[in-house]
């Protein structure tokens, strides 16, 4: 299954493998895709990928990360997007963006500098702090910026910003769009009961706090063509069980239903994540911690709104190898695999898992200026 077709709208992916979102904070504080983004999403192209996604585009400077996010809040980055996804077809693969707003977790280091606040320090080398927004005006981390509340006019102005950035992502000619809503930013702060304690229509109940997640479904909806996908990255739970001792927030019941609202309004599949909401990273909880992560500890969550909402998922999180993702989806458990990491230790993930499970013993799925040689190479065989 892992190499066969999936149809979403009018877009078949070639196969279930698809690149997962990583920031790389690599480019300049104008927001756009340079040539060293350009080279490390096209190798995964080569190596087997079927769908190959951008990290996270940010849609209003405001919710940067950091000074090295890229951007699609304005149309002169449209163009270097563009010149990937015309080599991303040229490969026969499709090409997917994600749409991203840091919320409380911007005006941060790049991680390999510490991924705190944005100082001093930073300003005197020209990346000065800026004001971070959220839901309210807790801060998602002890030491962190504080960041403002958004106000309903400002929301208003934020769903515009996402649907603006969907026509953009179109022009640049993107086949599948994909919304980041987890890990404790702008929209997880909104979503979450732990971060979320307005009182307004964007507040309050399960409905309020949902309210900004469907109506930027329904502006994505309007500013993407019918004929695309659109994909929500949710934290399908607030607190993982293997790490926090809490039985508050957001639950992996609220999500079935989220997923069924999300549905309703023209969204096709929900990639499933967990954790994040008053973590520094999705991940570096487990590292202080020192807990070992996994194997497809999020599988679960896919598998669970995939069954009970019912709605298309993609499974994510410490999927290793072929073998596995095959497992995940002949259990019915998810509807495609995203992969990240693994990529980056392996760019020939998808190929090798291809040979792995057996569908490509001749190397046929490999360029064929490297097929041919390492097929030669086989059959010759090696001693010593």
């Amino acid at each position: 299954m892992l190499f066969s077709p999936f149809k979403l709208r009018d877009v078949v992916f070639p196969n279930r493998i698809v690149l997962a979102p990583m920031q790389m904070y690599k480019t300049a504080p104008d927001g756009k895709f340079t040539d060293w983004h350009f080279q490390h999403l096209a190798r995964f192209a080569i190596g087997g990928a079927g769908t190959v996604m951008t990290e996270g585009l940010i849609v209003d400077p405001v919710g940067r990360n950091t000074y090295g996010d890229c951007g699609i809040w304005n149309d002169d980055q449209i163009e270097p997007l563009r010149r990937l996804v015309d080599f991303l077809h040229a490969t026969e693969t499709l090409a997917a963006c994600q749409l991203h707003h840091a919320g409380p977790k911007s005006a941060r280091q790049r991680p390999w500098e510490g991924l705190g606040p944005l100082g001093e320090k930073e300003a005197a080398l020209g990346e000065a702090p800026w004001q971070p927004v959220s839901s309210c005006d807790g801060r998602s981390v002890p030491g962190w910026h504080q960041p403002r509340g958004l106000t309903p006019d400002e929301i208003k102005t934020l769903i515009d910003a996402y649907g603006a950035a969907a026509r953009r992502c179109d022009k640049a000619g993107f086949d599948v769009l994909d919304v980041h809503s987890a890990h404790g930013y702008l929209l997880h702060s909104f979503l979450s009961p732990v971060a979320n304690t307005r009182t307004d229509e964007y507040g309050g109940d399960l409905a309020g706090r949902m309210r900004i997640v469907l109506e930027i479904a329904e502006a994505l909806r309007a500013n993407w063509p019918s004929g695309k996908p659109i994909f929500f990255r949710i934290s399908s739970v607030d607190w993982r069980k293997d790490l926090d001792n809490r039985s508050d927030g957001w639950t992996i019941e609220d999500s079935v239903l989220l997923a069924r609202d999300l549905g309703r309004r023209g969204v096709d599949l929900i990639d499933c994540s967990s954790g994040g909401i008053r973590a520094e990273n999705s991940l570096m909880d487990y590292a202080k911690q020192r807990r070992k992560l996994t194997r497809g500890h999020q599988v679960p969550y896919a598998e669970q709104i995939r069954r009970e909402a019912p709605i298309p998922t993609m499974a994510v999180g410490v999927i290793l190898d072929g073998p596995q993702a095959e497992a995940i989806l002949q259990a019915g458990q998810a509807d495609l695999i995203a992969v990240g990491r693994e990529f980056l230790t392996d760019p020939h993930w998808g190929l090798h898992a291809a040979q792995q499970l057996g569908v490509d013993p001749n190397w046929s799925l490999w360029p064929p200026s490297y097929g041919w040689w390492l097929s030669l190479r086989e059959k010759i065989g090696i001693e010593g």
